[in-house]
């Protein structure tokens, strides 16, 4: 599918498109290659335990907009202990890219004040699966994709559609994915659970804090008022 026809795709269901897909694979017996661009590891647990009965995986761990460093810290080490644990039935290759804040608040900046979901999100995608896309050239992968398209709060159509512009860039193949599909969301959720994994309420960088610390307050103070009130 091309970045156009996604654009005019309405509501696609890209787990159609991905089932179809695994059903050739488990026809022919072929195992590809899949660069995995990974955002935490609650998200990849489920997309780990899914994919990986059909692919090679490479789990790119590139983050820049995690802040502070203390919390890009703490979210690396527990992909690497949900890796280093969960088993699966083909290998999973966990690779972390460089760690530069500024590369994120440079394509940020003038969208401070995007509503979560908005333009600045859309940049950051950007800049998070160009670096992905061209690992995955660099290492001749079958397929690309990411595991944002597992949380409620992300549109897969804008991810599929970042993840197609930039294989059209490198000339690799879309793994299309909606990963909250079938169950998925809930089941990371569990795996969350059984792994001891952190699971953050934030996406990660300090505009999305910022939101979630606004919610809160809100949460509390309607919560104080709803208190008076009785």
């Amino acid at each position: 599918m091309s970045c156009e026809q996604i654009k005019t795709a309405s509501k696609h269901n890209y787990q159609v498109d991905l089932d179809r897909i695994i059903r050739r694979l488990e026809k022919s017996g072929e195992v590809p290659t899949l660069l995995l661009h990974a955002c935490c590891a609650p998200c990849s647990s489920y997309t780990i335990e899914y994919l990986s009965q059909y692919f090679k995986i490479t789990l790119f761990y590139y983050n820049p907009n995690i802040a502070p460093a203390e919390e890009y810290q703490h979210r690396v080490n527990e992909i690497k202990h949900f890796v280093a644990e969960f088993k699966t039935k083909y290998p999973v290759t966990l690779v972390e890219g460089e760690y530069d804040p500024k590369k994120f608040y440079d394509v940020a900046r003038g969208l401070e004040h995007e509503p979560e979901g908005g333009k600045r999100c859309r940049k950051c995608f950007e800049l998070r699966l160009a670096e992905s896309a061209k690992l995955a050239k660099e290492l001749n992968c079958d397929y690309f994709t990411t595991t944002l398209t597992i949380s409620p709060m992300k549109d897969a159509q804008v991810l599929n559609e970042v993840v197609q512009e930039q294989c059209d860039i490198y000339g690799i193949k879309r793994l299309p994915s909606d990963f909250k599909k079938k169950g998925g969301y809930k089941r990371s959720i569990q795996l969350s659970h059984d792994y001891n994994l952190y699971r953050q309420n934030f996406c990660g960088c300090v505009y999305s804090m910022r939101e979630a610390e606004e919610r809160e307050a809100n949460k509390t103070a309607l919560n104080a008022a709803q208190i008076t009130d009785k």
